[in-house]
């Protein structure tokens, strides 16, 4: 008696389910955290120092302790879905050379939908922070294709943070090098492969990084305003709070 063969759950064979996985990364994306945490110590986020849903100004309300928990929860609900979808369609583990283009771009749509929910929350009126830190997990997710090049556009944000104390300076010159980054790890990669066909392979993880760094830089296009000016607030400073929200109580 012939057996039953059930189809496998490929990229290409279950396109809904990257529907499903997009939409997951997005609402997962959209989960407020800064405005959350600001929100258990009675301060309005959208009152206080820039304005923004992000870790870097709930780090200036609240001291860095709460900011950096903010990253890391920022960070996680970027990587979550991202990791799902990998894990679900079998991509973990693969370089960018080895997965074909379909499923590239679907599995960098979850990352980028990611992104989009922490910018455009729904849950606070489409508002949200700049998207770095969700976009940093999201691409550490993509093992290990982007996380290479995520790890080391990390330490070149240390880097410009440190030398500079401009959190806005460091995430535009981070966002910028990850592209840069993977071309180069294309370039090295060894394989039989011409350069221009891991180019080519590579094509969907340049274009998408790409694009996440032209939004990035779209969001800080206040702080470029503020920088060329010489008036954006440099980190390690004092906190910032409005005259109409009261001085969160010490931790």
């Amino acid at each position: 008696m012939s057996s039953i063969v059930t189809p496998t759950l490929t990229a290409e064979y279950c396109w809904f389910c990257w529907v499903v996985l997009g939409a997951m990364g997005y609402f997962s994306g959209s989960v407020p955290f800064a405005y959350l945490l600001a929100k258990s110590r009675g301060i309005d986020l959208a009152t206080v120092g820039s304005g923004n849903f992000g870790a870097t100004n709930l780090g200036r309300a609240l001291g860095k302790p709460m900011g950096f928990l903010c990253f890391f929860l920022d960070a996680a609900k970027g990587a979550l879905p991202v990791l799902l979808a990998g894990w679900w369609m079998g991509l973990l583990g693969k370089s960018a050379i080895e997965i074909d283009a379909y499923a590239a771009w679907s599995w960098l749509g979850v990352a980028f939908f990611a992104m989009v929910g922490h910018t455009l929350s729904p849950w606070i009126g489409f508002k949200g922070g700049k998207g770095v830190s969700t976009a940093f997990g999201a691409l550490l997710a993509l093992w290990p294709s982007v996380t290479v090049p995520a790890l080391a556009a990390f330490a070149l944000w240390a880097l410009v943070l440190l030398i500079f104390r401009f959190v806005s300076l460091a995430s535009i010159v981070a966002a910028l090098a990850i592209p840069c980054f993977i071309a180069v790890g294309a370039a090295l990669m060894p394989s039989e492969l011409a350069v221009y066909d891991r180019f080519q392979r590579a094509l969907p993880f340049l274009a998408l990084t790409g694009l996440i760094a032209l939004f990035v830089v779209w969001k800080h296009r206040s702080n470029i305003a503020r920088l060329k000016s010489g008036t954006e607030p440099k980190v390690f400073g004092k906190r910032v709070a409005s005259a109409e929200t009261p001085t969160p109580p010490s931790p």
